[in-house]
């Protein structure tokens, strides 16, 4: 699950971004106010954390500005600024949830798993696509009920395509998601990861549309591949 992370102090940000990271999101970081903007236009993530006290421009303005470009990537607002006015003025900005300085880390991820959940539509704390399932907290997958043991990069695809599920995605869209900042991704990269998946479970987890690019059915059928 790739997130944004726009905090300017170097040991929080540090900190957030290696602990969230433990937490199996990766996470692009920046520093000011116009670069959580120009970040969030792209649309490319699942969800950001936005500390408010930015510099260059500030993060409130930088969340309406968002909002008003119609972008609706869920935001948390993490401030120090812990008054009741200051929140009714961060969540009528466009924030879906805020949390004051010091933040407790599980917490944090455990918010944002949340956001995810609600911004696809989803009420179960597990992630479900007919006989698939995905535990986001433990990180297991099941099929059939059967726990299915998955890499780390075929685990954060697969959760990419459940979120995204009855979508058509490019493969571009795919790798966006997939790779933080300045990675490098061979030419077949996401084909030899979806080949894989299709092994581990079975060959209509994931359907290539031609021309386009792949997507997950709604509704996950039953039964895997026998090779």
């Amino acid at each position: 699950m790739r997130i944004l992370l726009a905090e300017d102090d170097e040991l929080l940000g540090g900190g957030l971004r290696a602990g969230l990271h433990q937490q199996g999101f990766m996470v692009d970081w920046v520093r000011d106010g116009v670069a959580a903007e120009r970040e969030l236009l792209t649309g490319q993530y699942q969800a950001a954390v936005l500390d408010l006290g930015l510099p260059r421009q500030d993060g409130m303005r930088a969340l309406a500005a968002v909002r008003s470009r119609k972008i609706s990537t869920p935001v948390l607002v993490l401030t120090a600024r812990d008054g009741v006015p200051d929140r009714i003025a961060g969540l009528d900005a466009g924030a879906d949830d805020y949390l004051v300085k010091p933040v407790d880390l599980l917490e944090l991820a455990a918010r944002l798993r949340a956001l995810v959940r609600r911004s696809h539509g989803m009420v179960e704390p597990e992630w479900v696509a007919g006989a698939l399932r995905i535990d986001p907290v433990a990180r297991q997958v099941r099929l059939d009920g059967e726990l299915v043991e998955l890499s780390a990069r075929e685990y954060e695809l697969l959760q990419i395509f459940m979120l995204n599920a009855g979508r058509v995605l490019t493969r571009d869209q795919v790798e966006q998601q997939l790779y933080q900042w300045g990675a490098e991704v061979s030419s077949n990269t996401v084909e030899v990861h979806v080949y894989h998946l299709r092994k581990k479970l079975h060959s209509g987890v994931i359907e290539t549309i031609r021309g386009v690019g792949y997507m997950m059915p709604k509704a996950v059928r039953s039964g895997r591949s026998e090779g």
